[in-house]
């Protein structure tokens, strides 16, 4: 290239104004999410996200290393960036009114899209939008698409692991997510559920498939072989500290040597993702070695003697900037507003006597009041003489906000090997709440021969309502129009003895529902 040539390029540069503008823009940003966002970096306390305090950084080194192509463009801005910031600040507002931290972590990444877009415009955008995507990698799953992915993922990890101890010839039973070896029951908790593999094993295979060099089928292949991979290697774990207990013992599936396992399991899965790799480089028309199939770029130097152009703010940019602004002086009003919490009586005085039904307290252990956050509880045990006895309970929200809020029992009915059999709603005839019929999810949870049957609704405001979903939808429509997010779980069950019929179960669950639902009222405020 002559000298002519290379000074007539132009390399953009950032002013002192645009610099101190984004960085103004990112403090607002963070001060409006700051509550999601700290909720989001606690990943040192769950081992599925641990990951992720490595992902600004990655996100940041992805950026940088398109740092040639994009000191090349002159950043135009784009309207569709103001649209996005707008799409954002509106759900944050509407995860805030619904107590919902994942929309408002989701809506905190829609921004921050949003304003880099309004920034750069789309031919700069498009270069840094995957290394963008990769953010949503270290937010947290729902607690209920979370457990009830786990109990699934328990479930067939244990189903697979037995085949593969019992193709050593070893006698074993399952039941649920135990697995029963005669001398010693090993059971598939969450921590073995296989997700502490399969997230940040998700997130590398989407990192290699933005650096594989390829046809997109091979780089979608290695994100989505990624999930295979872990289900697999985790059954495999299970299936080998089965065989290891049976022929030297317990301890295999205890202490040190049982968390070394994770860890070689986890490497190995990495090795076999590397693998595929490498076979997909041996596959197809443009055969090439791994190492020019998959490598790490890194930006080339700015061209010597190029002509210096200093970029300005766009105009989009300054409007998103602005509307953001003005978002966050929202934000910080709506903190002050003040929440109705109506008056109701405590559980204490809840009776234990409730026509022919003596009841018996009993009380939930410390770590599962400190995981459920309700505001007031009851826990018994009634009886009438005639059948099993019915546990009952209620959790009470006074104000649900977020992270207080109940917890479905349908994400935590599965475990310690009780499977979902069946569910279902049912009405239960003659009981009305609030002039509507009353209307319960029902569920049966089997263990082996042993039986529970199971029925729960949530009751707020007068309303009850059965679908989880829905439960959202309500509290962020009573919080904006009545100022209230008050509401409560209420949860029967009736264990079922082998042989018994599950249909006495049932007369006993409704008979109950019967009689204690007069009684409500006083506790759950309409």
């Amino acid at each position: 290239m002559s000298i002519s040539e290379t000074t007539s390029q132009a390399v953009w540069r950032m002013t002192l104004l645009c610099w101190g503008t984004l960085i103004a823009a990112g403090i607002i940003l963070g001060a409006m999410f700051y509550d999601s966002l700290d909720l989001m970096v606690q990943w040192w306390s769950q081992d599925e996200y641990s990951h992720g305090y490595l992902i600004p950084a990655i996100v940041i080194f992805l950026i940088w290393q398109k740092k040639d192509g994009l000191e090349k463009i002159p950043f135009r801005g784009s309207w569709v960036g103001l649209l996005l910031v707008v799409l954002g600040i509106l759900f944050y507002y509407i995860g805030e009114l619904g107590t919902v931290y994942t929309i408002i972590q989701y809506a905190f990444l829609v921004s921050l899209a949003g304003l880099v877009l309004a920034f750069t415009g789309w031919e700069a955008f498009k270069k840094i939008a995957i290394p963008l995507i990769i953010l949503m990698f270290m937010i947290p799953l729902p607690a209920f698409i979370y457990n009830n992915l786990s109990a699934q993922l328990q479930l067939t990890s244990s189903q697979i692991g037995v085949a593969f101890i019992r193709a050593f010839g070893i006698s074993v039973y399952l039941e649920g997510n135990v697995i029963d070896l005669g001398t010693y029951k090993l059971q598939v908790v969450e921590a073995c559920s296989g997700l502490r593999y399969l997230f940040p094993l998700m997130t590398l295979g989407f990192i290699a498939a933005y650096f594989y060099k390829g046809a997109f089928w091979k780089r979608a292949a290695i994100f989505l072989s990624s999930i295979p991979i872990t289900i697999l290697m985790n059954s495999f774990r299970i299936g080998a500290i089965g065989v290891m207990v049976e022929y030297w013992g317990q301890g295999m599936a205890e202490g040190f040597l049982h968390d070394f396992e994770g860890w070689a399991v986890f490497m190995a899965s990495i090795g076999v993702l590397v693998l595929e790799m490498w076979l997909f480089s041996l596959i197809g028309k443009e055969r090439k070695p791994l190492r020019e199939v998959f490598g790490l770029d890194f930006p080339e130097p700015s061209p010597r003697g190029a002509r210096i152009v200093y970029r300005k703010l766009p105009a989009q940019f300054i409007v998103a900037f602005s509307v953001l602004s003005i978002a966050f002086v929202g934000s910080l009003q709506m903190q002050k507003r003040t929440e109705i919490i109506p008056d109701r009586t405590n559980f204490l005085e809840f009776p234990m006597q409730i026509g022919n039904w003596k009841g018996t307290r009993d009380q939930l252990e410390q770590i599962y009041i400190d995981q459920l956050k309700f505001d007031d509880y009851i826990i018994a045990n009634y009886s009438n003489g005639n059948g099993p006895p019915v546990n009952f309970y209620i959790a009470y929200y006074g104000s649900q906000s977020k992270g207080q809020s109940a917890h479905s029992p349908r994400a935590c009915l599965p475990g310690g090997g009780w499977q979902i059999k069946d569910l279902s709603q049912k009405r239960i005839s003659e009981v009305v709440i609030d002039g509507a019929p009353l209307f319960v999810n029902r569920v049966e949870i089997r263990k082996g021969d042993v039986s529970q049957l199971v029925y729960y609704w949530f009751q707020e405001q007068g309303r009850v309502i059965t679908n989880e979903y829905l439960v959202k939808w309500y509290l962020f429509w009573d919080a904006i129009t009545k100022r209230r997010t008050d509401g409560a779980l209420v949860r029967l069950t009736v264990f079922v003895p082998p042989g018994e019929n599950v249909a006495e179960a049932e007369e006993q669950l409704a008979s109950f529902v019967r009689d204690v639902s007069g009684h409500l009222g006083r506790f759950i405020p309409d």
